[in-house]
């Protein structure tokens, strides 16, 4: 994964996130997720008090990423 060719559209929860990548998925788009908790607790590292996962996608499907970002906000929101 090239960072440049990658967008961050989120930063939250493990359950936000996931939720966001099944949505992702459902319209033909492969996120990537950074879990920094899940990463250290597999090497053995203590856990990530903040326990944030990222979720990014291919700079070219950033545009029809949106939709799915604003529907997730509302959701979030309620």
């Amino acid at each position: 994964m090239s960072p440049d060719n990658y967008i961050k559209i989120f930063t939250g929860s493990l359950v936000h996130a996931s939720l966001l990548e099944t949505k992702l998925k459902n319209i033909d788009i492969n996120p990537v997720i950074k879990n920094e908790a899940e990463s250290g607790r597999l090497a053995g590292f203590g856990p990530n008090i903040a326990n944030l996962v990222e979720v990014y996608v291919h700079k070219d499907e950033y545009q029809k990423s949106i939709p799915l970002l604003n529907e997730l906000d509302k959701e979030i929101e309620n």
